[in-house]
């Protein structure tokens, strides 16, 4: 039964998708769909809406890009054991950093925003990517792939969406007054989190400055919470790693000093060895692969939000803040109320840019974001100070 509404829900998700595709971009298209004639016909804008055209108007003044970045990593590092009375020395080295970006974007920037690059090189942090609400009514998007190392680690990290805000007022029959929606796919390997988030809301503006905001957010992402190892825990609270690496296959001869892994390779020739080094990759393995068999799970929650902008050349501020303080619980066996003690919880992200040019010598800057969903938490801030000697 928890099959079929899984499936039931992931099936109007598509719905749901397809439908705010078609919204945002016929609600972002000339204003035949939202202009003041009150009779106009969605069939009729529908049989004359050019996909060509739309296509076109959107690609334009957007950028294409793509960057190879590399640099060293951490130095290499010696080490020593002992193996029957015998000194061994190794090095542990780490190969060199790099990341390989490709993308294309159409963001407005805002007034704080100087395009100080020529060119993209995918290593700018944009926080106002994060931001609910762009500058501008419409359209705008990002879609960006990121192949990286770093410390030894290969990620492949991606950032995809699309977000439409509008509040003109207009009336056409498929326009909606005061609305935002943002469609987002975020894979951070080093963060590690995977999620795809639709949200949809009622915006109003209090002023020219500041909105508030109240919708739904659907999320689809793999079981957080789920910790595979629990199985393994003994009474004592302790970790029985010792006969989860035999039911993975590894093998212990204590009697030789022997450690080998299911393809019958020396792995380790000590119990300190085989602790501190062996086990530990086993354990993360174990859990990176029963956490993959598991089926992506839906969420359903209430959002609120706010956003803030003010800017003058002399000082600005921009903010903004979501809050998800209620989640559907639908009973399954991997939903996240499971492991939270069937209450609900808070998540929530923010961001903050402000800047002040205190006079024509010093100015200082504060930047972030942070973002807590699940048991997941990662973040960006910068801040600092300028002084101009003239």
């Amino acid at each position: 039964m928890q099959l079929l509404v899984l499936q039931h829900l992931k099936y109007n998700m598509k719905k749901i998708f397809l439908f705010l595709i078609v919204f945002i971009v016929s609600c972002s298209a000339p204003k035949t769909c939202c202009s003041q004639e009150t009779n106009t016909d969605i069939k009729s804008y529908l049989q004359n809406f050019d996909v060509k055209k739309t296509l076109k108007k959107h690609l334009k003044f957007s950028t294409v890009y793509g960057a190879v970045n590399g640099g060293t990593s951490v130095s290499d590092v010696k080490t020593f054991s002992v193996t029957s009375g015998q000194l061994q020395e190794g090095i542990i080295s780490t190969p060199y950093d790099y990341s390989l970006t490709v993308g294309i974007r159409k963001i407005a920037r805002f007034g704080y925003e100087n395009r100080a690059n020529t060119f993209y090189d995918g290593t700018e942090s944009n926080y106002t990517d994060a931001a609910t609400v762009g500058k501008v009514q419409g359209f705008e998007y990002l879609f960006e792939v990121d192949y990286a190392r770093q410390q030894g680690v290969d990620y492949i990290d991606h950032h995809h969406f699309i977000r439409y805000s509008s509040d003109d007022n207009c009336d056409g029959p498929l326009c909606v007054d005061h609305f935002a929606a943002k469609v987002e796919y975020l894979k951070d390997g080093f963060a590690d989190v995977e999620y795809f988030e639709l949200s949809e809301r009622y915006r109003w503006k209090k002023s020219a400055d500041l909105s508030f905001s109240i919708g739904a957010a659907h999320r689809l992402s793999e079981p957080y919470g789920y910790n595979p190892l629990e199985e393994w825990m003994l009474n004592n609270g302790n970790l029985h790693y010792t006969y989860l690496a035999i039911q993975e296959g590894y093998n212990i001869d204590v009697a030789n000093n022997e450690y080998r892994d299911p393809n019958g390779a020396i792995v380790a020739n000590s119990a300190e060895v085989w602790k501190e080094v062996v086990i530990p990759q086993v354990l993360s393995d174990y859990s990176e692969r029963k956490r993959n068999e598991l089926k992506k799970q839906i969420q359903h929650s209430l959002i609120l939000g706010f956003d803030y902008y003010r800017y003058t050349k002399k000082t600005w501020l921009h903010a903004w803040g979501n809050l998800l303080p209620w989640h559907y619980n639908d009973g399954g066996e991997f939903s996240y109320h499971k492991y939270n003690e069937d209450e609900q919880w808070y998540d929530y992200s923010a961001g903050l840019i402000y800047g002040i040019k205190v006079d024509k010598h010093l100015g200082y800057f504060v930047e972030g974001k942070y973002n807590k969903y699940w048991n997941r938490e990662w973040y960006d801030f910068k801040f600092g100070i300028n002084y101009i000697i003239f």
